[in-house]
């Protein structure tokens, strides 16, 4: 029976071997490579390392007895609690080290490449139903045009691509952070997944954070038995590259030492959002990232490669946003623009709203505001740059402020001296330097 936690319908827990969707074969050599790393010896302990119901790890126990890798040690240990205990034969020993050298993977059973893609629709990033009210509560801390509420607000609804660019400094990154902390719901993470008798791990502590299932109709506590704890039950993830972002990255990763696999960064942010900052920073020409994500934009699935040069596909549901300070002809052709579906131009604060800024990062710095300081500041300084405002400013301009307030040591404070100080950190000047 399937279980609804939250707005995510989650995948129930198998009930025998068979339900799991693995290999007798693979689910034993993972059995006995966990008791041989952990030395656990009691079902219940098993169980939950190899994340399955105790009542299918007893399945799974049985059946390497009957093979002679297993016997029963009794209930005599001093932490069995009277619970059954079991431990690898010599025979067992043997086959966990011969299964160790041709993976090191053990611990929770992966589930299977179809069973991942059905719990992808059942929590796709698409399904979520994303309203205004939400939007501004998540970015009711930045000061923004009313109208990029109205444009930012159908393009996270419809969890397609988004483009956002504009001068550097307004806040796109900011936007972006605030786009995901819109999408409150949880969804369930595999560990990790199986294809081809070869191991993929999902579940990325960094990446992932997890939570406390809970029944939103009473408000208590569910336990983890519930649903299929070969899953984790998370926050949809976020994946946040800048300048670092490369090719291999989107590509499995395969570690020669333990001969697994780890996921590509946006199937680890599935379900959730790959946001992709600076981009035009990055070694690989923007383009060229483009071009690697076609098929996934346009039809919501991605093709991975393993070692051997085998090629599969997993779904692709994840809002892909991309933060750029270029405009979007100097590094797109037009074939690439058009598969981002939504492009939003993020422009600087004009003067009143450059204001309201200045004042809210002065009361959240304890930074005193002075008229004075501020009168000279728009009308000695920003005239020299044309009056061009950035998000950013006011908090650098404060910042420095401070600093001066400290190394000098006098009380917080803004007057035109410090301005003129603050003001000179803020810009290089354009100059020829000899060597």
């Amino acid at each position: 029976m399937n279980m609804i936690t939250g707005n995510v319908l989650a995948p129930p827990q198998p009930k025998t071997l068979s339900e799991t969707g693995i290999s007798p074969v693979m689910m034993r050599d993972i059995l006995i490579k966990t008791m041989f790393r952990t030395h656990s010896e009691q079902v219940s302990d098993i169980a939950k390392k190899i994340c399955l119901p105790p009542v299918v790890t007893q399945e799974l126990i049985d059946l390497c007895r009957s093979q002679r890798l297993l016997e029963a040690t009794g209930t005599m240990s001093a932490t069995s609690n009277g619970e059954m205990g079991y431990q690898l034969t010599d025979a067992g020993k043997a086959r966990a080290l011969d299964s160790l050298a041709q993976s090191e993977y053990y611990g929770a059973m992966p589930i299977t490449l179809d069973a991942y893609r059905e719990q992808v629709k059942r929590q796709s990033i698409r399904n979520i139903a994303l309203t205004r009210q939400q939007l501004l509560g998540a970015m009711g801390h930045l000061i923004l045009p009313p109208t990029l509420i109205d444009q930012l607000g159908p393009a996270v609804g419809a969890g397609r691509s988004i483009l956002m660019y504009g001068p550097p400094g307004n806040g796109k990154s900011s936007i972006s952070n605030g786009i995901r902390d819109a999408l409150g719901d949880k969804i369930y993470i595999p560990r990790a997944i199986e294809y081809a008798g070869t191991v993929i791990t999902v579940f990325d502590p960094i990446v992932h954070t997890a939570v406390a299932p809970e029944d939103v109709g009473t408000g208590l506590r569910l336990s983890a038995s519930r649903f299929d704890s070969r899953y984790v039950y998370c926050q949809r993830p976020t994946v946040i590259t800048g300048g670092e972002l490369s090719l291999d990255m989107l590509d499995l990763t395969y570690n020669p030492t333990a001969r697994t696999y780890t996921a590509p960064l946006q199937m680890k942010s599935s379900g959730g959002v790959f946001i992709v900052d600076d981009l035009g920073r990055q070694a690989e020409p923007p383009q060229k990232l483009v071009n690697r994500w076609i098929v996934p934009l346009e039809e919501n699935r991605d093709i991975l490669a393993l070692q051997s040069g085998e090629k599969f596909e997993v779904p692709f549901d994840t809002l892909v946003i991309f933060s750029t300070n270029f405009h979007p002809n100097e590094i797109f052709d037009k074939a690439a623009l058009r598969r981002i579906f939504f492009k939003i131009k993020i422009d600087g604060p004009g003067q009143q709203d450059f204001l309201k800024i200045f004042a809210m990062m002065a009361k959240k710095r304890g930074m005193p505001l002075d008229e004075k300081a501020l009168v000279y500041l728009l009308k000695h300084k920003y005239p020299t740059i044309d009056n061009i405002y950035a998000n950013y400013q006011p908090i650098f301009l404060i910042d420095q402020m401070m600093a001066i307030c400290d190394f000098e040591g006098i009380p917080y404070q803004m007057n035109p001296d410090l301005i003129d100080r603050a003001w000179a950190n803020m810009f290089v000047k354009e100059e020829v330097i000899v060597h």
